[in-house]
């Protein structure tokens, strides 16, 4: 029998490894990986999207001799990587050549066909959680074909642990009342900008026991160093942060524990230095007073 499995308290999320935004070289992946487990890190999020197929690569490479029992790996399906140009490369986020791109697939064959893939790219020999990636506009046959796949993969044992991350509430919500998912993936939902999940996700899952990921805390940085010209919301927050002599980063990557559903959060990084000061702001001191004063601040969305 599989045993249960427990999500850490911070995973290394993948984005950057496949050159989100800008390009690195694969000798600084390597060293943001190293980074990552050199501080305990145990946990690492990627996806087939991600650098169309270059961040499962170099994480792969760089995983590929430490004990396996000792950390989780989790990948997702919804797009295949497909080679050539489809005349948009990088689909205008990732910096890579235009000799590939990627296609959506939820059909039960994609699903099959992506871990395949995914398996090959990262040269290990198992994934512990697999996510469908995105549905938004697949919802149907994400929910009829690809779900059921991955349910299948579960009680084989391929997979530890199968779930869905998206941007959005509402259709994750829908997910848990019709589906049986050991863990949901929420990005841009439980941040201190964008606090949609709070409403009914975050208290249904509490309800039913299913533990919540939260992703993209930062706002592309936005929440880590505010711009000259940050929003009023994001100058509200830092003015706060200040006053309470708490870095913004560490109220931003502790905010999404505030709520009991949400186990842990995933925390990407271009370069090494970025792993320890994110590190270093989860373990900041953050006092109940700067809670609730970002709780009480008016805001265009619910708590």
């Amino acid at each position: 029998m599989t045993p249960p499995l427990t999500l850490p308290r911070v995973g290394l999320g993948g984005g950057p490894l496949g050159n989100y935004l800008h390009p690195i070289s694969d000798a600084q992946a390597q060293a943001v990986i190293d980074t990552a487990w050199a501080a305990g890190v145990r946990y690492f999020d990627t996806a087939p999207f991600y650098g169309f197929g270059l961040a499962e690569r170099r994480l792969g490479e760089a995983l590929r001799d430490r004990p396996r029992p000792e950390y989780l790996l989790s990948t997702k399906v919804g797009r295949l990587v497909r080679p050539g140009s489809n005349g948009s490369p990088g689909a205008g986020i990732f910096a890579v050549p235009d000799d590939r791109h990627v296609e959506w697939d939820f059909t039960r064959d994609g699903v099959l066909r992506s871990v395949s893939d995914s398996l090959e790219r990262l040269g290990l020999d198992r994934i512990d959680i697999l996510l469908i990636h995105d549905p938004d506009h697949h919802w149907p046959q994400a929910l009829d074909e690809a779900y059921p796949a991955l349910a299948d993969l579960r009680a084989q044992g391929v997979v530890r642990a199968i779930g869905v991350g998206m941007n959005q509430s509402r259709m994750l919500v829908d997910f848990v009342k019709r589906a049986d998912p050991d863990l949901l993936l929420a990005a841009n939902q439980c941040t201190l900008l964008r606090r949609s999940a709070f409403e009914e996700l975050l208290p249904l899952c509490q309800e039913r026991a299913i533990p919540v990921v939260a992703a993209s805390l930062l706002h592309r940085g936005e929440l880590a160093v505010p711009p000259a010209d940050a929003s009023e919301e994001v100058r509200r927050i830092a003015a706060a942060c200040q006053e309470h002599e708490v870095p913004i980063t560490a109220a931003a990557l502790q905010f999404p524990f505030q709520h009991p559903a949400v186990h842990s959060i995933l925390v990407g990084a271009h370069e090494p230095a970025q792993i320890t000061a994110n590190l270093a702001a989860l373990r900041h001191p953050v006092p109940d007073d700067l809670w609730k004063c970002l709780a009480d601040q008016p805001r265009p969305g619910p708590l």
